[in-house]
């Protein structure tokens, strides 16, 4: 890691109490005038103020003490490096009470932060911008100087003035709206007073939307923002959170604490969305769903994205970390409660099967490398504050604190205990949360070790492999279990190996749901008898794969689950795991990827969405990385064989009493059978595809993505032509970007290079840019080539583009990560060596680490592959 830049916490002798703000925006010249006046505490004389603040110009500052004169600052000294400035005084203000005034301008930028501006199109087609905002994490300091760290809580009184024809939303209710008497085209919006909070969850919107409301069934009026003319597709997402809202306030046993929360859809959006308090803003595919055009994945995301950002009006919002070090509990909390959440809207999901290939194992294979990095980092400077937000912070913090709810047990609700850990404050909102407090009023609750298993969780990075052996003993099962460090690369070998506090979970098959016995493993190695179980039944480990490890069994104990794969009587969720384990075992070079092949061709019976969408995923990583062999075709076929009883069996079209999971299983498996060039599925797409740009016969919006992906894969420049123009009319964003991820499909080596151009046209929005250029990047050799040329050669635009936030990690990662040859590991340090980009450093790291892995692996197992994928096609001799 370079050199961490040396960091200050701001200064404790003058802090906020509360902030007067007034902004008015000039949403043609992209500028914005403010005014503070924040009421104080000097808790020590000192004659000069340090604030955050972020390409403000400071016009005049001044400070007057309760009852006494006003003292004008005599100088500004802006570190722009730290984003602070410090107001000086001519004398010492003295110790007590007073008001802090600050006249300032500043820029409406385009870069998706702080107070920014965001480009729609009326429904007449007119360009137009809003004003929006974006804080999270340190960026309230490009819209008003400010104390900018989470701890530093106060309460804001905000104003806006804006155009009379416009809508303006902050964190409160509208108290007053009055014509403004220097110019009668605008209007004065003042806000009501909000509750003591950080500055990162301020909000403010300035733009044209419609909405829809309703009321929660505890009394919250709840509206959903849209683009004008949209305020249907806000329905769906009113109807979670009418919900969600009552079930949280059972979850935490505290009523939502404020009188309002909108939620409002924002055309350029870096995140997925962002939990302001009570002004809860979404990129619009995380928020707009409609009925006719919305495919089951996107209601799904929706629900989730929803769920998450609500359960932060609590988690987050009344109880905040007290730095960012701890934003992993802030988000893996947030992460894990959201599949709670839509598990009770939506119990027809089977969502917590899902978390598991979407967070679970995603954290696993990132913490696996060993330029991972643990959950709890300290972080100082703003642009170290930006590379935590990443699956280890989210996915692996979700992952723990699933292990640790299953650990504790359901009599102990996490929620009212993280809530009531400070009881003793009487005032929750000034309630600010370190995790050690957490585990220790959870310890006492539970009478379980939880901060020293926590602990070795949070604080060491990666995670164990748990090795098991058996042997009968008489009537009894004995277990040999050991633990040690699981790396990417193979067994951890140095000297110091880390050990964890492990909860391990046993069940058999005699009822594999419900697990027989539970230890905590404390020690490298311990030993385990299971009594009374006969020599025909087996042992699994860590049912509901929920205990954050990887299992390695004996050839033995493995051969023992091939049935239950077969028979469906292990569960989904195990079936899964079974399976991920062993494919990341073969990427470590721990046993040979033939050995997962087989275990898959087991999966010919599976009818379970979730369990097919991991085994695809993995089927497509070794895709990409035979893509460097001349044997690619093979392993096209062997999918095509594994994937194809089952795409038989889901045919093209729904059947009456499917359900949502039928949807997202259709979509999966007709992509997967396209894209390899399955003759039957490639013809069909043709011919929907054709019927549907004739107007004919729409596709129903879950097939679009797989008959799109299918015919521009094996298209032509005429293909390219139409998807281009089908994603000019789309109207709706979640149209647009579903065709902007399969464009990189596209073959021919002119026509990658048409689609990367597009990638960076106006026809496409910023934050989308990055899923083009990665849809290309991820879809063959070729396009992986062009992507990382395209990238290299539009690094500045990109990187201007993007600079710090984590869109610009995420470019890097899609780009190169497929890459499996040494040299470019070198080529790709090199090249951020002398482009530097701080907010991905790790990014880059983790990258260059996987092109070596892939290399590795390919040297190993390649021949060996290419034999066992050659002999498959041979038929068997039979005696004459």
């Amino acid at each position: 890691m370079p050199e961490r830049r040396p960091f200050v916490r701001l200064p404790t002798d003058v802090y906020p109490v509360n902030y007067g703000l007034c902004l008015k925006p000039d949403l043609i010249d992209f500028t914005f005038e403010g005014k503070l006046e924040a009421a104080v505490e000097v808790t020590q004389g000192t004659n000069q103020i340090v604030m955050n603040c972020a390409d403000i110009d400071i016009i005049t500052a001044s400070f007057a003490p309760d009852g006494g004169e006003e003292i004008n600052a005599t100088g500004f000294n802006y570190q722009n490096e730290d984003e602070k400035v410090t107001l000086s005084f001519p004398s010492a203000l003295q110790k007590g009470s007073g008001t802090l005034k600050i006249d300032f301008v500043g820029e409406l930028n385009d870069k998706m932060k702080g107070f920014y501006r965001s480009k729609y199109a009326t429904p007449s087609g007119e360009i137009r911008h809003a004003a929006v905002t974006q804080f999270e994490a340190t960026d309230a300091r490009r819209a008003f100087p400010c104390w900018d760290e989470p701890a530093i809580k106060a309460t804001f009184d905000i104003t806006l003035i804006i155009p009379k024809d416009r809508v303006a939303l902050s964190n409160m209710n509208v108290i007053d709206r009055k014509p403004y008497p220097e110019d009668d085209s605008l209007v004065e919006v003042k806000f009501a007073t909000t509750p003591i909070m950080s500055t990162y969850l301020v909000a403010f919107v300035i733009g044209e939307y419609d909405f829809v409301e309703s009321q929660s069934s505890d009394g919250v009026t709840v509206r959903v923002y849209t683009p004008l003319g949209k305020a249907e597709q806000g329905k769906f997402a009113l109807e979670v959170a009418t919900k969600t809202l009552p079930f949280y306030k059972d979850y935490f046993n505290v009523p939502y604490p404020l009188p309002k929360i909108d939620l409002i859809a924002i055309a350029d959006f870096a995140a997925g969305a962002m939990e302001n308090w009570g002004l809860v803003t979404y990129r619009e595919t995380a928020l707009l769903i409609d009925p006719r055009n919305s495919c089951a994945s996107s209601r799904q995301w929706v629900a989730l994205v929803v769920g998450h950002e609500l359960a932060h009006q609590w988690f987050g919002n009344l109880v905040t970390m007290e730095w960012w070090t701890h934003l992993w509990l802030n988000e893996g909390f947030a992460s894990w409660i959201e599949y709670l959440c839509v598990d009770h809207c939506f119990p027809e999901y089977d969502i917590w099967t899902q978390f598991v290939s979407a967070d679970y194992t995603r954290a696993l294979d990132l913490d696996a490398l060993d330029n991972s990095h643990p959950i709890e980092v300290n972080v100082g400077h703003p642009s170290e504050v930006d590379e935590i937000f990443d699956a280890i912070s989210y996915s692996k913090g979700a992952s723990v604190i699933r292990m640790l709810h299953n650990y504790i047990g359901d009599e102990v609700s996490l929620g009212t205990r993280v809530l009531h850990t400070h009881h003793k404050h009487r005032n929750l909102s000034i309630l600010t949360l370190i995790p050690t407090d957490l585990w220790d009023c959870l310890e006492q609750a539970s009478g379980k070790p939880i901060a020293a298993v926590m602990s070795s969780w949070t604080k060491q990075m990666g995670f164990p492999i748990i090795v098991v052996d058996q042997e009968q003993q008489g009537d009894d099962r004995a277990l040999k279990i050991s633990q040690k460090k699981f790396c990417a690369s193979g067994p951890h070998s140095g000297e110091e190996c880390p050990t964890w506090m492990v909860p391990i979970s046993i069940c058999t098959s005699e009822d594999p749901s419900c697990s027989k016995m539970n230890v905590l493993m404390e020690h490298p190695e311990i030993n385990i008898t299971i009594p009374s179980l006969s020599p025909n039944k087996w042992v699994k480990l860590n049912p509901g794969t929920v205990g954050f490890y990887r299992i390695q069994y004996s050839s033995a104990m493995l051969d023992s689950f091939l049935p239950g794969i077969r028979d469906l009587t292990l569960l989904p969720v195990d079936r899964l795991g079974l399976q991920n384990d062993l494919f990341s075992l073969s990427r470590a070079g721990m046993i040979s990827t033939i050995e997962v092949l087989k275990v898959m061709e087991a999966f010919v019976n599976e009818p379970n969405y979730t369990v097919w969408s991991d085994l695809s995923c993995n089927l497509g990583v070794l895709s990409s990385l035979l893509s460097h062999t001349d044997f690619h075709d093979d392993i096209q076929e062997f999918i095509i064989d594994l994937f194809t009883p089952i795409g038989l069996k889901l045919g093209w079209d729904s059947k009456p009493g499917e359900g949502h999971l039928d949807a997202l299983l259709r979509g999966l498996v007709l992509g997967k059978l396209g894209k390899a060039g399955h003759k039957a599925t490639l013809e069909e797409a043709r011919r929907r595809f054709k019927e549907h740009v004739e107007g004919k016969q729409i596709l129903s919006a879950d097939l679009r993505s797989p008959v799109y992906l299918t015919v521009l894969k094996h298209g032509d420049s005429s293909v390219l032509d139409t998807m281009l123009k089908l994603h000019k009319q789309a109207d709706m964003q979640e149209e647009k970007n579903r065709i902007e991820r399969v464009l990189g499909a596209i073959s021919a080596p002119e026509l990658i290079q048409r689609v990367l151009n597009f990638a960076l046209s106006d026809e496409v929005r910023p934050q989308d840019t990055v899923s083009v250029i990665g849809g290309v990047a991820g879809s063959s050799k070729q396009g992986r080539k062009a992507a990382w040329k395209f990238v290299k050669d539009n690094w500045e635009e990109l990187h201007n583009r993007y600079q710090g936030g984590f869109l610009i990690s995420r470019l890097i990662k899609l780009t190169v990560d497929g890459f499996a040859i040494d040299k470019m590991a070198t080529e790709v340090k090199s090249f951020f060596e002398s482009h530097p980009a701080p907010a991905a450093e790790r990014t880059v790291q983790q990258c260059c680490e996987n092109i070596l892995l892939n290399a590795a692996w390919l040297k190993r197992d390649a021949d060996d592959i290419h034999q066992y994928l050659l002999q498959r096609k041979v038929p068997p001799i039979t005696a004459v």
